[in-house]
């Protein structure tokens, strides 16, 4: 029987999530052809529950912010150097980084030097900014898997090998409105106004957003005064911050403040009010019609507002290529301009926004750990000599698989890629 070494590299949780789903489809191709796969890397939870073997726990990489990762960079050094130095002494067939570029390029670099195979999954923001990192990743990368199309046309331009696979989000999440059927479930009339109000996970966007958002809610009930307000928090931690600010400040309004249970909310919703990130993407794939906002400080505006090279913020827009979702940032983000776009948004049904959303769903949902299998294979295939044959994917149709996704209606909190405006709150 043969056998094929590979190396997965995950730097958080959300990697682990495509980590595993990659690891079984790639299993499914290997079963089919009577090879055996052994797995080795940095895994979390689900890719050992897949059978990798993890070097390190996964948690020593996910580390954010400025200060957090200058404290821990002499061990992230380390971990690397030493993994660095046992993937050249097992020589794996290929090597995989998903997402965690800080920590993943430069690895992937040195194993390429090395003459392994590498392959990135979940493509850098680059096309955003600091777009001279391309050269970094053509140096470091024989394949880079993209989950959104511009990003491939982006490497396309680069001469870089980059293949679109999908978003796994498009996957999980049925194609159908799924508000009628998750109100009926949660006992909500169905008549009910609801606007979402989502902040974001982070400390700063919560300093930064969740008191304009607070207003304008405000200053919607009084225009609507049948509206209620739900307000979805990524943990506890932050519920009893949000909810502190409410019962000090803002006591006349009702929000409903939930913990974990943000696409339950964008299902809900009339309309919804978020920080523009990976929410927008969600957001949009419930079909739920939405305003982004956001704003950052002073000095961290006027350094990236330089450094970004893309004509809108919000994924559905750069997927669009038009503004689908209203964008204000920063001195945008005032109350009066997000009860201006928010207003019609409530008032009337948005049907023609919903099959714009339903079409770009259609554009993503391609099977994405199976098409990132495929393309794996294909490289193992021209690297080892051998004639690995591609197994048709038994896909179902598409009513079988929004049956079989009916349940993923909760996302996971950490499962997030980088939007250019994240990237700004980051730094």
């Amino acid at each position: 029987m043969t056998e094929l070494n590979i190396a997965i590299i995950a730097g958080e949780h959300s990697g682990d999530i495509l980590g595993a789903d990659l690891m079984s489809a790639l299993s499914d191709l290997a079963w089919h052809q009577n090879i055996t796969l052994n797995f080795k890397g940095v895994a979390g939870p689900k890719m050992i529950e897949q059978g990798c073997e993890s070097y390190f726990d996964m948690e020593e990489l996910a580390v954010m912010g400025i200060v957090e990762i200058l404290k821990r960079l002499p061990r992230l050094l380390k971990k690397r150097k030493q993994l660095v130095a046992d993937l050249i002494a097992c020589q794996p067939d290929v090597v995989i980084g998903i997402d965690a570029p800080e920590f993943n390029l430069d690895l992937e670099l040195k194993l390429k030097q090395a003459g392994i195979p590498t392959v990135h999954y979940v493509s850098p923001s680059v096309w955003a900014w600091r777009q001279s990192r391309i050269h970094k990743i053509k140096k470091a990368c024989d394949l880079v898997l993209a989950l959104l199309p511009f990003e491939k046309a982006f490497y396309d331009k680069h001469q870089m090998p980059c293949e679109f696979v999908g978003h796994t989000m498009a996957d999980q999440i049925p194609l159908a409105d799924q508000q009628i059927s998750t109100r009926q479930r949660l006992g909500i009339a169905e008549g009910q106004k609801i606007l979402g109000i989502l902040p974001g996970s982070r400390g700063s966007e919560i300093k930064f957003l969740l008191r304009p958002f607070l207003e304008t809610a405000r200053a919607l009930k009084a225009q609507i005064p049948e509206l209620t307000f739900m307000l979805p928090a990524v943990n506890e931690k932050r519920a009893a911050v949000i909810n502190e600010i409410i019962e000090t400040e803002f006591s006349d309004l009702a929000v409903e403040v939930s913990i974990g249970n943000a696409r339950e909310v964008m299902a809900v919703s009339d309309a919804v009010l978020l920080a523009s990130g990976t929410a927008a993407l969600e957001t949009m794939l419930m079909k739920t019609p939405m305003v982004a906002a956001y704003q950052v400080s002073w000095f961290s505006y006027q350094i990236f507002s330089r450094l970004v090279k893309t004509e809108f913020f919000t994924l559905p827009n750069l997927l669009a290529q038009k503004m689908l979702v209203p964008e204000l940032i920063q001195h945008d983000m005032t109350v009066e301009r997000m009860v201006k776009e928010l207003s019609p948004l409530l008032e009337n049904e948005q049907l023609e926004i919903k099959q714009e959303y339903l079409a770009i769903h259609e554009q993503i949902r391609l099977n994405a750990s199976e098409k990132a299998a495929e393309c794996i294979w294909q490289l193992l295939g021209d690297n080892t000599g051998s004639k690995l044959s591609k197994k048709e994917p038994d896909i179902g149709s598409d009513d079988e698989n929004d049956e079989k996704n009916e349940q993923l209606l909760e996302p996971d909190v950490d499962s997030e890629e980088i939007s250019v405006s994240e990237v700004k709150n980051d730094q």
